[in-house]
């Protein structure tokens, strides 16, 4: 039986080949991912705007926001993406936030890069 991760990486893949996909395309796999860390976590694709704006996910357990997730679309620059308002709005705002293209993922505590 395949690990999430497994899972996740195959329907990325899949998706992308087909050479049609866009940003919105892959935000299923990451969500069945997410779900299937840990029991109890809901993450929400496209949740209502907040007040530093509208990051692609916000990741709870319970009625409680463990982070949120903030997407480009497969091989985006995520170094140019750190750079940009959006970003610097998410990172002042958010206590723990991901930012992805799918394939790296930047985790960020208190507005500094953790890994």
């Amino acid at each position: 039986m395949p690990t999430p991760f497994e899972t996740y990486i195959s329907k990325v893949e899949s998706d992308y080949r087909k050479g049609i996909a866009t940003e919105h395309t892959y935000r299923s796999a990451l969500e069945s991912l997410m779900e299937a860390l840990e029991h109890g976590i809901e993450a929400s694709n496209d949740p209502k705007h907040i007040e530093c704006g509208a990051p692609d996910f916000v990741v709870e357990r319970g009625r409680v926001p463990l982070g949120y997730v903030e997407t480009k679309d497969v091989g985006v620059g995520l170094d140019k993406i750190e750079k940009t308002d959006q970003m610097r709005r998410y990172l002042k705002a958010l206590n723990n936030l991901i930012l992805t293209d799918y394939l790296e993922f930047r985790w960020y505590v208190n507005g500094e890069k953790k890994l």
